[in-house]
C-alpha cells in the first residue's frame, strides 16, 4: 500500500494566510467539504460586519443543515490603527467586538459540539492589535481534541506555526484593484 506508516490526526488546525485573494474563499470550500461529509461546523467571522456574499451564502443554507451550522458575524469592519480618521466606530468597540467574538470562538472550539471551527479573519485581528497572540494560541490550544480549527487572514504569526498542521500562503500575483478597479461582488465579496 502508498501510504503504508502513515497515521491519521484526529483533528487538524488549518491556516488560509498571505496577502492574496482566496482565504475566505478557500474557507467556505472547507466548510462544504465539512457538512458535505455530514460534519457541525461553526463559521465564526471576525471582521466584516456588512453584508458578504458567503454570509448571504451560509444563510441561506443554514436552513438545510439545521444546528450542524453556525454562523457568527461579530466584526465591526476592518481596522487601521494608523487612521483613525473613521469615527463611526471607536478602536474600543472595534477591540470589544473582536474579544467577544473570541469566545464564542472559544466556547465552539473547546466544546466538543463542533467538528470544525472557522475563524475568519482572526488573523487580521491580531495582526491588527484588537486581539493578543496570547488569545489567538489560547483559542488553538483549548481547542477539543476532535475540533478542527481553521484561521484566516492576513499576517499570521510565524511563531505560531509549530501549533498548526496545514498553513498555505495565498500569494497576489496579479489583482485588478492595483489597475484602480473596485472589488468584484461574487468574486472579491
Amino acid at each position: 500500500m502508498a501510504f503504508e506508516g502513515y497515521k491519521t490526526k484526529d483533528s487538524v488546525v488549518v491556516v488560509f494566510t498571505g496577502e492574496g485573494k482566496g482565504k475566505t474563499s478557500a474557507s467556505v470550500g472547507l466548510m462544504a467539504r465539512a457538512l458535505g461529509n455530514d460534519w457541525r461546523v461553526a463559521f465564526i467571522q471576525f471582521i466584516k460586519h456588512w453584508e458578504v456574499s458567503e454570509h448571504s451564502f451560509i444563510r441561506q443554507i443554514q436552513p438545510l443543515y439545521g444546528n450542524k451550522l453556525f454562523f457568527y458575524k461579530g466584526g465591526r469592519g476592518f481596522y487601521n490603527a494608523k487612521d483613525l480618521s473613521a469615527k463611526d466606530v471607536t478602536p474600543e468597540e472595534h477591540r470589544l467586538a473582536a474579544e467577544l467574538t473570541l469566545e464564542t470562538a472559544i466556547k465552539c472550539a473547546s466544546s466538543g459540539d463542533y467538528d470544525l471551527v472557522i475563524c475568519d479573519e482572526i488573523n487580521n485581528a491580531v495582526n491588527d492589535g484588537l486581539l493578543k497572540i496570547s488569545d489567538l494560541k489560547q483559542l488553538i490550544t483549548k481547542r477539543h481534541p476532535k475540533t478542527s480549527l481553521c484561521l484566516t487572514g492576513r499576517n499570521f504569526k510565524p511563531e505560531l506555526l509549530k501549533l498548526v498542521d496545514i498553513a498555505t500562503e495565498m500569494k497576489k500575483i496579479t489583482h485588478h484593484f492595483d489597475k484602480h478597479y473596485l472589488a468584484n461582488k461574487g468574486i472579491d465579496y
